[in-house]
This record gives structure tokens, sequence and C-alpha cells, in this order.
């Protein structure tokens, strides 16, 4: 696991703002912060001025990175953008939307409960959290005078779950929600679900392997992402569907642990770390000067590619930032040849292609280790290529296919 102090932001999430959500976003905002989120990466179809005046607060505290985006189905180029933008930014990214809140059984932050699930297997890239659908609780009518929370305190029960049938979409608590290693996201296919380089894999909070949108049995007794119908009137704002209301406005059961545990996170609350530049090059300089001398052996770089990655990728950030100081250009530098030592050592199939993804904003750097990494990775694709090639895994071979006509485009210059 890569060292926290590394990253800018321990947990960040990505979700994609609809109409009429402007008017949810503080309570929302407030909760996650409370429950261990550090940053937000929105993106509003349905911008409207109310919406970036209310997130100006959490934008000048840099909570939150906002972005308009128009046109029709663009949550999954959102969420893939993020993923792809941000993946050395952030240690975990989680995808929700402003109607779900992630709760976890404990007092624990929602990280900690991911830390303890993916200490158990290192080849977990997420973990996927069942949801719990929360109904209307009988109300008809918006009361904005009161927050979600408080308002919708009756769910289904716990392993509720209608079946996919012809002509019935499957619906219930066997939907999931995603927290991952965002450096290893492949892509993103729906709201619910993403691949991962080969040798990566989703997991729930039993551990078990997930490979699709659901996740059964339903779990619930770790962590749980709390699902909101709402009101009718306020349903059918974002969606004008009787039928589909009637089928998620359950009522069963009274559930309001989510209140204790906010306002037991929301006594205790620490705000999230500033930018600490001298403490960033600290953390580098411990990483990254004993990884660069002469007589390291071979062994010491196996399985450190990522952590080197993240080292160039936060080298890269405080160069930007004070381009007056040297050491942010010497440390990526030097991130960068750890990186290329790693090429020797035994690397799995995911980190090959963890490094042939980080290529774009590499490549263009002046540094002379780069010509030895774009080489090397020539020869990675190749044989990545060949292997798709044999297996017919045609969508993978095309995506390789790029990354190739990229790697020969900076060897002809």
């Amino acid at each position: 696991m890569v060292d926290k102090r590394l990253f800018l932001h321990d947990l960040s999430v990505v979700s994609f703002l609809r109409k009429n959500e402007g008017r949810y976003l503080k309570e929302w905002l407030d909760y996650h912060l409370a429950a261990g989120v550090d940053h937000f990466f929105l993106y509003d179809n349905v911008p409207v001025d109310e919406t970036s005046e209310l997130l100006k607060p959490y934008v000048k505290d840099e909570l939150v990175d906002y972005f308009p985006v128009q046109g029709e189905l663009m949550q999954i180029p959102a969420y893939n953008d993020a993923a792809r933008r941000f993946r050395y930014v952030t240690r975990y990214m989680a995808f929700i939307e402003l109607d779900e809140f992630l709760f976890p059984k404990t007092e624990q932050s929602i990280a900690e409960v991911a830390d303890e699930i993916f200490s158990r297997d290192e080849r977990a890239a997420a973990l996927v959290v069942n949801q719990q659908v929360f109904g209307s609780s009988g109300q008809e009518s918006a009361d904005l005078s009161k927050g979600v929370l408080e308002r919708f305190t009756r769910r289904a029960p716990r392993d509720w779950f209608i079946a996919p049938a012809e002509g019935v979409a499957p619906a219930g608590n066997i939907f999931v929600r995603t927290i991952a290693n965002p450096r290893y996201i492949r892509y993103i296919v729906n709201p619910h679900f993403a691949y991962y380089f080969d040798g990566k894999f989703a997991v729930n909070s039993a551990g078990g392997r997930v490979t699709h949108w659901g996740s059964e049995p339903v779990l619930s007794d770790k962590i749980v992402v709390n699902h909101y119908v709402k009101s009718k009137e306020e349903f059918f704002d974002k969606f004008n569907d009787e039928t589909l209301f009637e089928k998620l406005d359950r009522n069963d059961e009274v559930d309001e642990d989510i209140q204790i545990y906010h306002e037991l996170r929301a006594e205790n609350y620490t705000p999230p770390k500033k930018f600490e530049r001298e403490n960033y090059f600290r953390t580098l300089e411990q990483i990254i000067l004993p990884a660069v001398r002469s007589d390291v052996p071979q062994d010491f770089y196996e399985g450190k590619l990522e952590l080197f990655l993240t080292c160039r990728a936060l080298a890269g950030i405080l160069k930007r930032r004070y381009p007056k100081d040297n050491r942010g250009k010497f440390m990526e530098e030097a991130a960068l040849r750890a990186a290329h030592r790693t090429h020797f050592s035994k690397m799995t199939f995911a980190e090959t292609m963890l490094m042939i993804n980080s290529l774009p904003p590499i490549l263009s750097l002046p540094y002379p280790v780069v010509e030895d990494i774009r080489k090397n990775c020539m020869s990675f694709a190749r044989q990545i290529m060949n292997d798709l090639k044999r297996n017919m895994r045609w969508d993978a071979f095309v995506e390789m296919g790029n990354y190739m006509d990229l790697l020969n485009a900076f060897g002809a210059k």
C-alpha cells in the first residue's frame, strides 16, 4: 500500500449533479466531510447560479473541484475523467450520487473501513458497498426545512432484492457503489462498477470477489450506502416514473443509525489537512533518495512501481506550484529513475498496465530517463498485444494499439 502522505487527498468522492440537486448539497457535503471524505470532484450537468454560489466556500477551502458539463449521457464520461485525471492525487476514490450517503457501521471513518478490508488481499483494487433503500416515510411533498437524514428514516429489509426477469429490471439492495484505488481502474462501465487491470479486482466487505454491478448476499455489517428515494414530489423532480417510485418506496423498517453516526463524527470533526509544501518535500526525500542510490539491490524495487509513480506525480505538482524551487524537478526525475528500475524486477501484469496507462504526462518530460522508459514500454506493449491477439481480446487490443501509436509518436521526435 502506498504511503498516504504522498497524496493530496486521502478519500475523494466523485459525483454527477443533476436537476434540482443543489438544494441537497450542503447536508451531503458536510455529512461526508464528517465521515472522513476530504475532497469532492463534482461534475454538474445542469449548472445553475445557486449551486455554484453554495459551493464557493468549499471551493475556496480546496475541498471541492467543480466542473460544469454539457450534453446527455455524461455520467460515465465524467466518472472516467475523474479516475484518469486524478488517479495519483487521491489515495481512494468513491463514486456515489447526491441521494446516497456512505455509512460505516462503526465509529470509523470510511477510509479506515476500506483500509481494513483492502489489507486482507493485495489484489483488491476496490471495495464495493451494498445499498440500503430508504423510502418516502409516507411523505408526499418536499419539506426542505429539514435534512434528508432527519426526514427519511424508514427503509426496505436489509436483504431486499427483486431479481431481473423478462420485462422486469432488477431492484433492491443488491446494487453496489464503489470505493476504489483509482490507479488500477481500467475504465468505468456503469455508475455501479468498474473494470480493473488484470490481476486486480473488486471485493465486498467480506473479502469476496465481485464482478458486476451487484453483490449477493447483501452485506450490511461493516459499511453500506444509504440510498434515499425521498418524497414522491422530490422523486418525480428526478424521475417521472410512477411504477419505479412504487417499486422503490419501501418503508418496512425504522433505521436512524446514520443520524447517531453523523452526530458522533460531527462532534469529533477534524478539518482535512492543508497543502503543506515542506511536509511533501520531506516525504519525497525519505522515499526517493534511498531508492536512487547505485548500490540498491534489484529486488528492492519489486512491487514498488505504484509508489514511485505516485512520487513522480506529487513531485510534478510541487514543480508546477513552485517553479523556482528546483527540488520539484530533481524529485520528479529521481522518481522516474526509480520507476524505471522497477521494469527489471518481477512486474505483475497490473503493474505493466499501470505503467503504460501513466505514460501520457510522462513522455513529454525533459529527462533522459524518459526515453529509457519509452523503450521499455514499447517492449511491454508489443508483448501484451501479441497475448491479446492470441486470446482474441479485441477491445483491449485496440486500446493497446493506441498506446503503441503514442509511444511511436514520441520516438519519432
